[in-house]
C-alpha cells in the first residue's frame, strides 16, 4: 500500500470530526480512501504503514481498523492481515433497501417541518453540485451529495438517524464512485436532488418521498454494469 493520507484533508467543518477521538479520526480518513477506491477491494493495509503515513502511534490506527471491520469495510484475518474487502452486491442492496425505508420518511417528515434556514442550505449545496459538475470534479460532488442527504436528515433533528446510515451505506458508497464514469449522469443525480428539494420547499411530501424513492434506486440499475465491467471488485 503506498496511498499517502492525510487527516487535515478530512472535512473539518464538522464539530463531531474536530472533537472526535484520534481512532476516529484515522477511521474516517482511512474509511474515505476505500469508500473512493483509493485503496481497493483486496487491498492489504500494513497497521504500521498507516502508522507511518499518518503520523500516528499504532494504537489509533489498531481502533480504526477494528471499526472499519463492524462496518463491513476490511477484514480481519488472524495471522495473515487486514484487507479491505470486496463489494457484496447483497450487502448493497440490502443496504439500499433500508435506507429508501429511512430517508423517504425523512423527505416526508422534512416536506412539513423543514425551516426556511434549512431548506436554503440544502438548495446552497445543490448550487455546489451544480459547480462541482461544471469543474468535473466527482469527488467534490460525491461530498456535496452527503452533505445534501444530511441535511435533509437534520433539517427536521434527526442526526441519530443519518449517523445511522452513514454506517449502513459505506457498501453503497463505493458502488457510487464507480457509478459516476460507468452508469450515472451526474446530471441524472442532480435533476433528482431538484425534484427532492421542490418537493421539500412546496410541502409536498408526496412528491418528495417519490423523488426521494426514484433517486435511491438509481444504484440498482447501475449495479448489475459495474459489476460486470470489473467482477475482481465483487465477491459475488
Amino acid at each position: 500500500m503506498n496511498m499517502p493520507f492525510q487527516l487535515n484533508a478530512l472535512d473539518e467543518d464538522s464539530a463531531r470530526l474536530r472533537q472526535a477521538t484520534m481512532g476516529y479520526r484515522v477511521y474516517e480518513a482511512l474509511k474515505q480512501a476505500i469508500v473512493q477506491l483509493q485503496l481497493r477491494p483486496g487491498n492489504l493495509l500494513s497497521e504500521a504503514e498507516v502508522a507511518k503515513q499518518l503520523g500516528v502511534s499504532r494504537q489509533p490506527v489498531r481502533e480504526a481498523f477494528i471499526k472499519l471491520a463492524e462496518v463491513g469495510l476490511v477484514e480481519i484475518r488472524p495471522q495473515r492481515g487486514t484487507f479491505v474487502v470486496l463489494i457484496s452486491r447483497k450487502e448493497v442492496e440490502n443496504a439500499r433497501f433500508i435506507r429508501e425505508a429511512v430517508e423517504v420518511a425523512l423527505a416526508r417528515r422534512a416536506s412539513a417541518e423543514a425551516a426556511p434556514e434549512a431548506i436554503e442550505k440544502m438548495a446552497k449545496s445543490l448550487e455546489r453540485q451544480r459547480e462541482a459538475h461544471q469543474r468535473g470534479d466527482i469527488a467534490w460532488f460525491l461530498r456535496e451529495d452527503e452533505k445534501f442527504h444530511q441535511a435533509i436528515a437534520l433539517s427536521v433533528d434527526c442526526e441519530r438517524a443519518w449517523r445511522l446510515l452513514e454506517n449502513l451505506k459505506a457498501q453503497m458508497d463505493r458502488v457510487r464512485y464507480l457509478s459516476m464514469p460507468l452508469a450515472t449522469p451526474v446530471e441524472t443525480l442532480i435533476a433528482q436532488h431538484e425534484r427532492i428539494l421542490s418537493g421539500i420547499e412546496t410541502g409536498d411530501a408526496d412528491a418528495a418521498a417519490v423523488a426521494m424513492r426514484d433517486h435511491l434506486a438509481e444504484i440498482l440499475k447501475s449495479l448489475p454494469k459495474i459489476a460486470a465491467a470489473q467482477p475482481d471488485l465483487f465477491v459475488d
